[in-house]
């Protein structure tokens, strides 16, 4: 039996009272389906039966208003008839394409011939469909292409999982620091709590999140990591939430932000205390309401993500100087885990070396195999302020350096190279070298570096912003390098400062 326009029923007999299917597990434009038709019999029935099927559904006449839809919305599947008046679907298809490219288009024709099906796949269609249209082939055909696009989606953030820094020796651990925080990624992993992970640079913070997102049910959609410290802050909203086409200069098109592509999936916000003050609370509404706007756009996007946070930074401390938001604090606060910098576990010093050794020597085809105890030793006594980055760095190089014999020794390491330089009676001897430790070291630049920093925030009377700007350098570059000379949180109150030490 033939109905609506040459369209036959589904041949598929439906349940009374089937309920409408729940959108499959995508990002949000994935289970949503645009139909151009000029008929209106065929694009109501399609319509009727899409939803039926689960799917979102958009209707519309001509491929003006097509194009003027995908601009405020982006679609997963579009069903354009191949004769429409003004822009034909040829023509439609194009534009579609070049306004949207994760659009797959299926071209429907009466006039349907090898020629023109050969055409439409060279400009890009997906599929083609003949009238009389029969609704099991729409339907199975949708869900086709539906599933070919979860697949390359799929494709995209595995090859982007492989690709990240994904160090697995780096988060290697058998000491009682480790072994905790081992514990408390097992319980939060199965849940859709959100996980604030703090500790210094260089940690393995975004590994742990990683492992997070492995193990939690979300692992098959995507890990999105975004680095609020490197974002600049005017496009700190576009890079979250996305904007319109011309929503400001630049705007070319339309672009989907960080929340609307992890959609079912898990969102890293790296450094999370460097989001603008001004930002932080429309961050703040997302986390609680779990829905936003793009900029330049009316349309309310929800979204399904499970967020983790991390900083380098003591968030109460943000909170008690007005830099952060106490409730934004508190939304992101609800499973802490601290990562604890690897001199607090020297313990694992030799297990995570060694992991780096046996990767690199593979890496770079070395012949290094095991480290001397006196590199060890070496190793255990160094301070590490940048955590196992540096050790891996650190290693590498030992990698590279390693004698024909395979065994790595403290030259290799490359930790410390003091330079002995004869003295001169007759030159009075350089501030700079008063300043180092040992009269009979020339200064490293380390050293140098160290010691005019300190000069200048005692100059400054322990104002960081006002050194910042006499060093001509960031209060954050100047905050960092505070933490690699092993200034931490104790030692930065006002009654010690490390200028008032230095004094």
């Amino acid at each position: 039996m033939v109905t609506h326009a040459g369209i036959p029923k589904p041949s598929r007999p439906r349940p009374a009272g089937d309920a409408v299917r729940a959108p499959a597990p995508f990002p949000t434009a994935a289970n949503a389906v645009l139909v151009v038709d000029d008929e209106l019999l065929i694009r109501e029935t399609l319509a009727e039966y899409l939803t039926q099927e689960g799917f979102s559904v958009t209707t519309c006449a001509s491929g003006e208003e097509a194009l003027t839809l995908a601009q405020l919305q982006p679609f997963a599947v579009a069903l354009c008839d191949v004769q429409l008046p003004g822009i034909d679907g040829i023509e439609l298809l194009e534009r579609l394409l070049a306004l949207s490219p994760e659009t797959l288009v299926l071209l429907i024709t009466a006039f349907g011939t090898v020629e023109n099906a050969v055409e439409a796949f060279q400009r890009g269609a997906h599929d083609y469909l003949m009238k009389p249209i029969l609704l099991d082939e729409v339907g199975n055909k949708v869900r086709r292409l539906l599933s070919y696009r979860k697949l390359f989606l799929e494709n995209q953030w595995l090859r982007r999982e492989l690709t990240a820094a994904h160090d697995p020796g780096a988060i290697v651990g058998r000491g009682p620091a480790m072994r905790h925080v081992f514990d408390i990624v097992r319980k939060v992993a199965p849940t859709p709590s959100t996980v604030l992970l703090s500790g210094e640079s260089g940690t393995g913070k975004e590994l742990i999140a990683r492992a997070i997102y492995r193990d939690s049910p979300r692992n098959g959609a995507p890990f999105i990591r975004v680095n609020c410290a490197a974002v600049p802050e005017n496009l700190v909203e576009s890079e979250f939430f996305g904007h319109e086409k011309g929503a400001f200069t630049g705007a070319l098109n339309r672009r989907e932000g960080r929340f609307e592509l992890a959609h079912t999936g898990t969102l890293l916000l790296d450094e999370v205390s460097e989001i603008p003050l001004n930002l932080q609370a429309k961050l703040l509404r997302v986390l609680q309401e779990r829905e936003f706007e793009r900029i330049g756009g009316t349309k309310t996007i929800q979204v399904d993500v499970r967020v983790i946070a991390s900083t380098n930074r003591h968030l109460e401390d943000s909170v008690a100087r007005g830099e952060f938001r106490q409730d934004l604090f508190y939304r992101l606060n609800v499973v802490p885990i601290h990562v604890p910098p690897l001199r607090e576990r020297r313990e694992d010093i030799p297990l995570l070396a060694k992991n780096f050794l046996q990767r690199f020597a593979r890496q770079h085809g070395s012949p290094a195999r095991e480290l001397s105890p006196a590199a060890l030793a070496a190793l255990q006594d160094h301070r590490w302020p940048g955590n196992v980055r540096e050790l891996q760095n650190v290693i590498e190089r030992a990698a590279i350096l390693c004698g024909a014999n395979g065994i790595l020794e403290p030259t290799h390491l490359g930790l410390t190279k003091p330079i002995t330089v004869e003295t001169t009676p007759a030159r009075p001897p350089s501030p700079l070298a008063q300043a180092t430790p040992s009269a009979s070291q020339f200064p490293t630049l380390d050293e140098v570096e160290r010691q005019h920093i300190l000069e200048a925030l005692k100059r400054c009377e322990d104002n960081r912003t006002h050194a910042a700007k006499l060093l001509d350098i960031s209060v954050r570059t100047l905050r960092n390098k505070l933490k690699e000379y092993g200034y931490g949180r104790a030692e930065t109150e006002e009654s010690t400062t490390p200028a008032a030490r230095a004094g």
